[in-house]
């Protein structure tokens, strides 16, 4: 895939701020911190588009980033992240459930989580939330590359282990400075753009 165009196109806390164009959309969720403006640059190919911040939680509405006038990343804001309290959390769920419920354009769910870790206890709450939805769901590992290749293994059995993935589920291993799992996101994404030609 080839991006040739990129445009942050609406900033949304509402479904009436939603675009209107009727083009297929791609979610990506993950807790605060796990890299999700770094996945997106990658994904875009720009290298600061999507602001990075050392203060997690940051993003606090729906960023619809519009690719090549054919498709749409959607970010939303990062979960787990205590600063802001139970209020803030509680309006992020209600914002997000209101997309999950009310978004026909949406076709697949990439649910980043940080390879270097255990998922976190809210990280399988919102993979069931998801599942919930009968949603189409991608599990992308960030940070791949800062496991060394002997521990990979035993990672990649807790993640599958705490996730309770089948062995038809897998993950895509992700690095932002390798590329490693961007062209098997580009083909996840190609496939849709092909079924809407």
């Amino acid at each position: 895939m080839q991006i040739d165009s990129v445009e942050l196109s609406n900033i949304a806390v509402r479904m009436s701020q939603y675009p209107t164009d009727i083009l297929p959309e791609f979610l990506l969720v993950g807790r605060s911190n796990v890299g999700k403006s770094s996945f997106i640059n990658t994904i875009i190919e720009r290298k600061n588009y999507a602001r990075t911040s050392s203060k997690p939680g940051k993003t606090q509405t729906l960023n619809f980033y519009k690719v090549n006038n054919a498709f749409y990343l959607v970010d939303v804001p990062g979960y787990g992240f205590a600063q802001g309290g139970k209020d803030r959390q509680k309006k992020f769920g209600m914002m997000i459930e209101e997309y999950l419920k009310n978004r026909t354009d949406l076709k697949h769910v990439f649910l980043l989580i940080d390879y270097r870790h255990k998922p976190t206890e809210d990280d399988c709450l919102m993979y069931n939330f998801l599942k919930y939805y009968n949603l189409n769901i991608q599990i992308v590992a960030t940070k791949y590359d800062k496991v060394g290749k002997n521990a990979r293994l035993k990672q990649d059995k807790l993640i599958k282990d705490t996730l309770k993935l089948t062995d038809e589920e897998n993950f895509i291993p992700f690095s932002t400075i390798s590329k490693k799992g961007k062209e098997e996101i580009y083909n996840i994404i190609s496939g849709y753009l092909a079924e809407e030609l």
